[in-house]
């Protein structure tokens, strides 16, 4: 089951040209949201330990990328290292005792995938690739991670072990894939699929056979999965008019059937979200 779960997420406010964006959790159906940051710096790609309640996020401070860890049950928030260059979405190992993520050197357009050791906070570097690799995300038993690199020329989805090694392509469709995320059963792979103009997320077997689009639309972002590997979570925005207007960003929980959609309710408007493990 899922319902015994909360939802973590970025909260949004204000034009398009001075966004205000908050940490914010509520329970899976919605209810009862609280805030946990301020607004006054950037937020970004919040996500949970997978055994515990605790959250690793981005957030720019004095336009410097810096990774946080944050107990949401005291409050207790630490630094878990400043990145110069571009940073992209840390995420924690199944066993909790390390996060991985991308980053790039400073004047460097090149970014590459890392390995912090929490107890030591020692890097290892896992990919060395003069093309663009990002979107880590580890299978639940640890022993390999799926991410997106550009080294084939477009976006595309690989596997690797956990230290670096056997790495191959496993995204065969068209289109330009990205934000693989591993089911926690172990079974899926979620994805976002550009074919132009649409956006797509899908799932595909860990080896990248059948694949399978779940919803289409004109943007759809950050697949999360449910607990019990049987749900996504993700974030959709609209059109903007032309006047600079419109734009928002909705949550939405759908099977990965393709069935069932749902918006969930936020009081302003919702991205990046993140599935609780059970409480």
């Amino acid at each position: 089951g899922y319902f015994d779960t909360r939802v973590i997420y970025v909260a949004e406010e204000g034009p398009k040209t001075k966004r205000i964006k908050k940490l914010a959790i509520m329970d899976q159906d919605g209810f009862n949201t609280k805030y946990l940051t301020l607004g006054n710096e950037l937020v970004l790609t919040p996500r949970f330990n997978p055994t515990n309640q605790m959250v690793t996020y981005l957030s720019y401070f004095r336009n410097l990328p810096r990774v946080y860890l944050l107990d949401i049950e005291t409050g207790v928030q630490e630094v878990v290292g400043d990145f110069p260059g571009m940073t992209f979405a840390p995420r924690f190992s199944p066993d909790s005792q390390s996060i991985v993520m991308s980053f790039s050197e400073p004047n460097t357009a090149n970014s590459e995938i890392y390995l912090m050791d929490l107890n030591t906070r020692s890097l290892t570097k896992l990919t060395d690739d003069p093309g663009i690799d990002t979107s880590p995300s580890f299978s639940p038993d640890g022993s390999k991670i799926v991410f997106n690199s550009d080294r084939g020329g477009s976006p595309q989805l690989f596997i690797m072990d956990k230290d670096g090694k056997n790495l191959k392509r496993i995204s065969k469709g068209r289109g330009v894939y990205g934000n693989p995320v591993w089911s926690p059963r172990g079974d899926y792979i979620a994805f976002v699929k550009n074919i132009r103009p649409d956006f797509y997320i899908g799932v595909m077997d860990t080896n990248g056979d059948n694949e399978r689009i779940v919803v289409k639309d004109f943007s759809l972002e950050s697949p999360a999965w449910s607990p019990n590997g049987r749900y996504l979570i993700f974030y959709r925005q609209q059109r903007s008019n032309s006047d600079g207007t419109g734009g928002e960003t909705t949550i939405h929980f759908i099977d990965i059937t393709g069935y069932n959609e749902r918006i969930i309710p936020t009081p302003r408007d919702g991205s990046d979200p993140a599935w609780s493990p059970l409480l």
